[in-house]
């Protein structure tokens, strides 16, 4: 089945006339507005506890050193180290999965990570990681093997790579993006999915990511289906006195724009077309943005010079929810790395996700006084409320992607017309479900979210009057209760038939 939207002959209009190029647009398709809370992932975000997250971060703390490398020491004082919270955090995935009725597999990924290299090597000796993971299966035979999945890093360090007995409480860095996927665990464990969900503690970030590295490895080489991960590190909301640069209502997505997978025939691909904004991490950045407006209550709220210092401004009255994603279009900050960047290395869809503004006094430092200034990653300064509000955004994501159905495939946009209408053909994923349909969406190159969008029903090819070199184009797929995929980049593609669309019936 094809949709034709192709305006009738008294509609033409010169091509050259881009402001009629526009208004086609808009009399195809209709602006992209939140989709409808689900109702039960909306009572699972209710039950996210401020006083879980509290816990689990003071628990994490009382390790008093988390250091990678003290997996191999021997005079460590009982239940403390890294190996000690790895057995913690597996025996709190096992505590929810009970209570739950052992809806959850919980596994450890152990294994020896070989000395690195070189005058800066960070792992000098043989040392034992273990990544700790929890995975909820999907409920749909068809879609189960289709995952999303959460993580943040439990391991820590003070000034000393190599101290592995002084304190490293690690509290913001990263106990809170743990929390994060310890309590999304709690909160979703009792709800079936489609697809399934998989909750990660992952140990080794500050040596070189190792432990992270590891898994997407295990991953890749198991087949995994992984359209998504979401990588919480420093989502602590740092609290220091008398600092007023910090904003509690933002969040930071970090997406790569060029795939560090991508082969170099890939990447002229990707230049030809213009689509170095697009990569599919770009497009789960994008389907955050749109499911944090579903969950988080609009205000209305003045971009403006009052905005925190850095952020950037203008005089326009925006709808921003109370608390929101900023999209930042980098892999990562500067001189830092992350956890997602393992997973984007083996070709997976993954992003960062960090609080607005970061206090370099409180990471990787030991705890001390200096000039009056308190050195430490320490308990006091993490704001707990702004910790659950992260996980709420992330359960949502996590929640929403495995409702909704696969992202299209083999998804291309036709080229063998010099015109001035684009035309779209893609295949269902696997385990498409009844009642599901498809949205072709669009924006302005300039523009960095998605505008406007036009259903298709369950027709897999499509017609617009509109210019293919004048916007970029998306497809994705939608359920019956309104669940998206994130969209997909269509690729330019030939055929070797003509296309012929027949025309849309008439209303």
């Amino acid at each position: 089945m094809t949709i034709d939207l192709r305006f009738p002959a008294r509609f033409a209009f010169p091509a050259a006339l881009l402001v009629c190029q526009v208004l086609h647009a808009q009399q195809i398709g209709m602006s992209i507005t939140p989709a409808p809370a689900d109702p039960a992932i909306a009572a699972a975000l209710q039950q996210v506890s401020v006083e879980h997250i509290r816990a689990t971060i003071e628990k994490l703390v009382s390790f008093n050193n988390r250091s990678t490398l003290s997996s191999m020491e021997t005079d460590l004082p009982p239940g403390t180290g890294v190996s000690a919270a790895a057995d913690w955090i597996e025996s709190e995935f096992k505590r929810i999965s009970a209570d739950c009725g052992g809806c959850l597999e919980v596994k450890r990924d152990d294994f020896i990570e070989p000395p690195q290299e070189g005058s800066a090597s960070r792992i000098r000796k043989p040392t034992k990681l273990t990544n700790v993971y929890a995975i909820l299966h999907g409920s749909d035979p068809a879609q189960a093997p289709r995952k999303v999945l959460i993580t943040g890093h439990y391991d820590s360090r003070n000034s000393d790579n190599f101290n592995t007995h002084d304190l490293a409480p690690g509290a913001n860095d990263d106990a809170s993006g743990v929390a994060a996927s310890i309590e999304s665990a709690r909160v979703l464990s009792k709800l079936k999915f489609p697809s399934s969900i998989v909750f990660v503690a992952v140990a080794g970030e500050e040596q070189g990511l190792n432990g992270s590295r590891h898994l997407a490895k295990l991953a890749k080489s198991e087949g995994w289906q992984l359209e998504a991960v979401l990588n919480n590190d420093i989502v602590g909301g740092d609290t220091t006195p008398g600092d007023t640069s910090a904003d509690k209502t933002a969040l930071r997505v970090f997406s790569e724009g060029i795939p560090a997978a991508a082969t170099p025939e890939e990447i002229r691909a990707i230049q030809g077309l213009g689509a170095e904004n697009d990569s599919p991490s770009r497009e789960l950045a994008r389907a955050i943005a749109e499911i944090s407006r579903s969950y988080f209550t609009p205000s209305t709220h003045r971009v403006s010079a009052e905005t925190p210092p850095g952020r950037p401004h203008s005089n326009l009255i925006q709808a921003i929810p109370a608390f929101h994603p900023v999209l930042i279009f980098r892999r990562d900050r500067f001189l830092r790395g992350g956890d997602h960047s393992s997973f984007n290395a083996e070709g997976f869809t993954a992003v960062r996700l960090t609080e607005w503004r970061e206090n370099f006094d409180h990471q990787h430092q030991n705890i001390r006084v200096e000039n009056g200034v308190q050195y430490g990653d320490l308990l006091k300064y993490v704001d707990f409320n702004y910790v659950a509000n992260v996980t709420r955004l992330n359960a949502a994501i996590l929640a929403t992607l495995a409702s909704a159905p696969g992202i299209p495939q083999n998804v291309h946009i036709l080229t063998q017309a010099l015109d001035n209408n684009t035309e779209l053909t893609w295949a269902a994923p696997a385990g498409m479900p009844a009642g599901a349909t498809y949205e072709v969406v669009w924006r302005n190159t300039e523009d960095p979210a998605w505008t406007m969008a036009q259903g298709t029903g369950s027709a897999t090819t499509i017609k617009l009057p509109i210019s293919k070199d004048n916007v970029v184009f998306g497809v994705r797929s939608v359920d019956s209760a309104g669940h998206r995929s994130a969209a997909v980049l269509p690729m330019p593609t030939r055929p070797t038939r003509n296309f012929s669309a027949p025309s849309a019936p008439k209303s």
